[in-house]
């Protein structure tokens, strides 16, 4: 599978792309020895082009899951474990959009969280997995995916806005069982090529939550 990502708001308000134009999470490359960093330069460099993640294996820091941010717009219709269930109705909609969602804020790192969301798309013929991730992380090494130990991929970042730059890819069922069995996702966000930070996310009450988007 591979793990790009497209430009769209995480507000339930933003129309969804058609799903055979919404890329997936593709699998990485088996990582070679870890390269030594390069060296630092004596004045900070442009920012190079986006590029393809390096295969390379960081190191990941992981972080403690603190309190959760405040609720996104819209109305909580119910809560399963630590997801959920938002719906709004955006001007001019027919009917309400609704999505599965978690927001975490690192305990010991509060100016890191993530807002994780999974909706599907107006025909309910695909899932969509939307990630928000705080300005300041490094772009073009994309987000990492890791679940109960096992490594997933990893997504571009593809727009930021001023609450955040989203990652956004399709659901596929493969992913989806992952996140319904598992018990925790973690999430990576770069701050150097070679320095990840973890952020967990539970996936207490996903399986629970998902059934109950209509």
């Amino acid at each position: 599978m591979g793990f790009r990502s497209l430009a769209q708001s995480l507000l339930l308000a933003a129309s969804i792309a058609a799903a055979a134009t919404t890329p997936v999470f593709a699998q990485q490359q088996p990582a070679p020895s870890q390269a030594k960093p390069p060296a630092a330069a004596p004045a900070p460099a442009p920012a190079p082009a986006p590029q393809q993640p390096s295969a390379a294996k960081p190191n990941v820091e992981p972080v403690t899951p603190g309190q959760t941010q405040p609720p996104a717009p819209g109305t909580v219709k119910s809560n399963h474990g630590a997801w959920s269930v938002v719906c709004d109705k955006p001007a001019g909609a027919a009917t309400e959009q609704c999505a599965l969602m978690q927001n975490v804020i690192a305990e010991d790192r509060p100016e890191v969280g993530l807002s994780v969301v999974v909706l599907k798309t107006a025909d309910r013929k695909s899932k969509i997995l939307r990630v928000l991730a705080p300005l300041g992380v490094l772009l073009p090494n994309g987000l990492g995916l890791n679940v109960d130990g096992k490594d997933i991929g990893r997504a571009y970042f593809v727009r930021c806005f001023a609450d955040g730059c989203y990652a956004e890819v399709v659901l596929e069922d493969e992913l989806l069982k992952t996140f319904r069995s598992g018990a925790q996702a973690t999430f990576i966000v770069f701050q150097t090529p070679e320095e990840g930070i973890g952020i967990p996310v539970d996936l207490k009450g996903f399986a629970e939550g998902f059934d109950a988007l209509p």
